[in-house]
């Protein structure tokens, strides 16, 4: 497993932030390679992304989410990956710190290629610069979802 952690702050409040977050469905608009995100249920995605030339699909399931706090994930099938959010207010509060946190297990020579020489980790510091211009040009965000999910069960 490939370890990567990249932090971004972004200026606008800790709600707006995450609630965008909390929108799946768009990440193809910021996320290079992501094609499709489909939310199946509160806790269930079907993603479907290009990973080194090859187009890949899987299902994720949120494990945890507190509203404006964290999300966490990992893949049911597919793909090798699991992931946490986590949004902090910094700036008094009128803008947030986004911490992004994923195990990654490359499939193949060409994935393991580009894990070693940092591919994967700058396309994630890549999708995080492109939502803080996305978030933050558009000042609000485009739906949310405060429920709860604690270990995969939504509250």
């Amino acid at each position: 497993m490939s370890v990567m952690r990249e932090s971004i702050d972004v200026e606008v409040p800790v709600s707006t932030t995450y609630n965008q977050w909390t929108q799946f469905e768009e990440f193809p608009k910021f996320m290079e390679g992501i094609e499709e995100v489909r939310q199946l249920d509160d806790t269930r995605l079907h993603w479907k992304a290009e990973i080194a030339g090859a187009t890949r699909e899987w299902e994720a399931k949120i494990m945890e989410q507190e509203p404006d706090r964290v999300i966490a994930w990992r893949s049911e099938e597919g793909v090798k990956l699991a992931g946490r959010v986590t949004f902090e207010p910094v700036n008094d509060a009128t803008g947030t710190r986004i911490t992004l946190e994923m195990d990654f297990e490359p499939e193949g020579f060409v994935e393991a290629a580009g894990d070693t020489l940092g591919i994967v980790s700058a396309r994630v510091g890549g999708d995080l610069r492109r939502f803080k211009k996305f978030i933050e040009e558009r000042g609000a965000e485009t739906g949310a979802w405060r429920g709860e999910v604690k270990s995969g069960t939504p509250r």
